[in-house]
């Protein structure tokens, strides 16, 4: 039996920096590489926990800044946590709120404690800071919580990410002198921006804090998608071999596997739940709309050998049909469908790792994604 923290390398790829872990936590095993579907109010959009379990997620993300503003602290803690008020028995990573502070709200002071602002729901004055985010992380009693970090955007100057960094490092040893959950674990965020040394000086002075696990924030914040993996790159230079990386935001078919490649073993994004609801279908051979006429009389399923529900027993048809006359179970089939492409990647990719065979993967995954870009959109 292995106490909350312990990571486990598995196995090594032997032509590529990808592993195979495992992580454990309050809530569970967690087998890594792995994709986390983001329930930023408590609840994966159009999902029920239960069809969540059902495609082999393990683990799922909630968004500490939006639960604090609805339903509040009052309401998850009346509950027993955040677990219990949504029915989700297995693992949950928080995040600080910090990303939606400086992304979400335009009136906001930033102090040497943090930042004080109006909520994008209502207005009502707020402060949020190191000891503000790890107390609702506490109550939310998740199994990962993220430290209060600043997030720069893209573009940046140097000077501002260089105060982005200072005040990140800052925060990250507040965070980690805080209380928290049993069994609760913490993970550093790397920030930076474009500039290497400020990545690397952020991760050196992170894991000297000592903490369970080390996330690369700050990518896929805006660049162009040619310096998504450089990014990675940057961030996961000073990272410690035996302690689980997490790349935040980052959901892209092809960018999670190249990421892999590179040593990253956890990922979220909200993008397979987002696009279902605007009708676009993720494949292992790109997106396209599932709303354009040309799927009007097709039979076929939304990606020819694909296993989900939704594949294995409606057609394009049908679901276009749904779709464009706004009926609900369009948006909760196309979900189905673009959470299991991605989960069903990761466990592919998780498998191949521990046979020696995720470089011949990653070779066959470039070659369609070439085939794409040739045939176009």
């Amino acid at each position: 039996m292995h106490k909350p923290g312990t990571f486990e390398v598995l196995a090594v790829d032997p032509k590529t920096q990808a592993r195979r872990g495992r992580l454990h936590t309050a809530h569970g095993v967690v087998d890594t590489p792995v994709f986390m579907p983001v329930g930023t109010q408590g609840t994966v959009k159009a999902m029920s926990p239960a069809e969540m379990e059902g495609l082999g997620c393990q683990i799922l993300l909630g968004n500490t800044y939006h639960l604090n503003d609805r339903p509040g602290m009052e309401v998850i803690e009346n509950a027993g946590g955040l677990h219990r008020f949504m029915g989700w028995n297995r693992a949950i990573l928080t995040d600080s709120g910090g990303f939606q502070v400086f992304s979400l709200t335009r009136l906001r002071k930033v102090t040497a404690t943090g930042v004080e602002f109006r909520s994008h729901n209502d207005g009502a004055r707020h402060f949020l800071g190191p000891v503000e985010a790890m107390a609702i992380q506490r109550t939310l009693g998740s199994d990962i919580a993220m430290v209060f970090d600043e997030c720069p955007p893209y573009p940046c100057e140097l000077e501002y990410a260089c105060q982005a960094v200072e005040r990140t490092l800052t925060w990250a040893a507040s965070c980690a002198q805080q209380p928290r959950a049993d069994g609760q674990l913490v993970f550093g965020i790397v920030q930076g921006g474009v500039y290497p040394e400020l990545r690397e000086r952020c991760a050196r002075e992170l894991v000297a804090m000592g903490f369970d696990g080390y996330a690369i924030g700050g990518v896929s914040v805006g660049e162009p998608d040619e310096l998504i993996i450089p990014g990675v790159e940057m961030g996961i230079a000073g990272l410690p071999l035996e302690k689980p990386r997490y790349l935040m935001g980052v959901g892209g078919l092809s960018q999670m596997v190249e990421s892999i490649a590179r040593g990253v073993d956890m990922f979220d994004c909200v993008l397979p739940t987002r696009v279902a609801r605007n009708g676009t279908a993720v494949t292992r051979r790109g997106r396209y709309s599932l709303r354009n006429a040309e799927h009007k009389l097709a039979l076929g399923p939304v990606e020819e050998g694909c296993g989900c529900y939704a594949c294995r027993n409606f057609s394009r048809s049908y679901i276009r049909h749904l779709l464009n006359v706004d009926e609900i179970l369009g948006v909760r089939l196309l979900t189905i469908h673009n959470l299991y492409c991605h989960l069903e990647l990761l466990k592919e990719i998780r498998e191949a790792i521990a046979a020696g065979t995720f470089a011949e993967l990653r070779a066959e995954f470039r070659a369609r994604e070439a085939e794409q870009a040739r045939r176009g959109p």
